[in-house]
């Protein structure tokens, strides 16, 4: 690379860092008199970045948006970080697969041999997200959130359901376990509500402007974890309970999420952990097939006793007849003959 060309790299650097930079601490920084920066600065307005002069005593340079896509810098980190994102695409839970491929193609083209190599040896495979969400759709109800204009769509609660018409207004775009939200107040149901965006269609353009109104948790991700758990107030489950397994811990810790795991000894350990009911923490501990104790709180103990009593009538015999003699009106026929 030639002096002109690093040196113009290395201002284009400094651009990136921050709003705005006096004519003289930039010529200070690159070790060069501010006409030379002038020139460098010309050189880059003619690769199609839109440099600003800014006005002062001094005078500066402004990195502003331009009209087209120049060329981009990035250091190393910057450039694997973008490469690990693109790779990542699947996972998003939006549809643009396709577009991140091609991209990442780009990317590595134009990298340097030592970055190639990099990228190569971070090959993975990602999980596609099923179903995705539609990138226009997407840009659609993220414009309605920041300019706070009234959505109208078509919704399906469930996949392939009946779909019921809204009029909302947007608040929060959430990403969440590679599926989009938003969150919502219904401006008929007069409530809040969450939304797939998958499951979203969309009636354009957008309706009039909203007063923006605070969510009853403290923020997006927080509310949204809420009401995934059931729970009226706080990123907490509606039920909480502890009980003693007799596995040893290693057994345990991959499955019990947002739970408290101790260990007691090498083949047991108590957990706490929640549900959206108490029927569900029973049915979640009955899922690791193994002995248990329940520890509390007593309406654990007292949903355990009476579903005791439902499993132990779900085994008995039924009332009535006995079941065995009863034979099929064919084979009556055939005895009677």
């Amino acid at each position: 690379m030639t002096g002109n060309s690093s040196r113009m790299l290395s201002l284009l650097s400094l651009l990136q860092l921050r709003r705005e930079w006096p004519g003289p601490v930039l010529a200070a920084r690159l070790e060069v008199t501010p006409r030379t920066v002038r020139r460098d600065v010309e050189r880059l307005r003619d690769l199609g970045y839109s440099i600003q002069s800014t006005k002062g005593p001094e005078g500066g340079y402004r990195l502003a948006a331009g009209s087209q896509l120049p060329p981009l810098l990035f250091d190393d980190e910057q450039a694997v970080a973008i490469a690990l994102a693109l790779q990542s695409a699947p996972s998003t839970g939006a549809a643009i697969q396709e577009a991140a491929s091609r991209a990442l193609a780009t990317l590595r083209q134009t990298m340097p041999h030592r970055l190639r190599h990099r990228l190569d040896g971070l090959r993975f495979t990602t999980s596609a997200s099923q179903p995705t969400a539609d990138p226009a759709a997407l840009e659609a109800v993220s414009h309605a959130v920041n300019q706070r204009r009234t959505l109208r769509f078509d919704y399906s609660a469930q996949a392939n359901g009946e779909a019921t018409r809204r009029r909302v207004e947007p608040h929060h775009l959430v990403l969440r376990s590679s599926h989009w939200y938003l969150i919502a107040w219904d401006q008929e149901r007069q409530d809040w509500r969450i939304f797939r965006i998958d499951r979203m269609a969309m009636r354009l353009p957008h309706g009039a402007h909203f007063d923006h109104r605070p969510l009853p948790e403290s923020d997006a991700v927080t509310f949204l974890a809420s009401r995934m758990k059931g729970s009226a107030e706080g990123d907490r489950w509606p039920v909480q309970g502890t009980f003693v397994l007799n596995l040893p811990s290693r057994d345990v810790a991959p499955w019990i999420g947002d739970g408290h795991l101790e260990v007691l000894d090498e083949q047991s350990c108590r957990v706490t952990a929640g549900s959206w009911s108490w029927a569900g923490l029973l049915a979640w501990i009955l899922r690791f097939d193994t002995p248990f104790t329940l520890v509390g709180p007593e309406p654990l103990l007292n949903a355990a006793a009476e579903f005791s009593g439902r499993l132990s009538d779900a085994t008995s015999p039924p009332s009535g007849p006995d079941t065995t003699t009863i034979v099929s009106a064919e084979h009556a026929k055939e005895s009677a003959a």
